[in-house]
């Protein structure tokens, strides 16, 4: 798997940042973890293989892919 750098709204190499997977065109997110419990607990059909990471909405604006 190759990832392609996309763009961070971050100083000094501190997340957030997203990377594209060049083979599928997924999209990887680097992120704080979400740990507020009462956020947590209104998510659903959550996997054990899943975490979830808080992403400003301004680094998906302009660094998330268009098409």
């Amino acid at each position: 798997m190759t990832l392609r750098f996309l763009g961070t709204t971050s100083d000094g190499g501190d997340c957030p940042t997203l990377y594209e997977v060049v083979e599928t065109g997924d999209i990887v997110v680097q992120g704080d973890k979400l740990t507020d419990p009462e956020h947590l607990e209104q998510l659903r059909d959550v996997k054990d293989s899943e975490t979830f990471v808080v992403i400003p909405r301004d680094l998906l604006t302009r660094f998330a892919p268009k098409e």
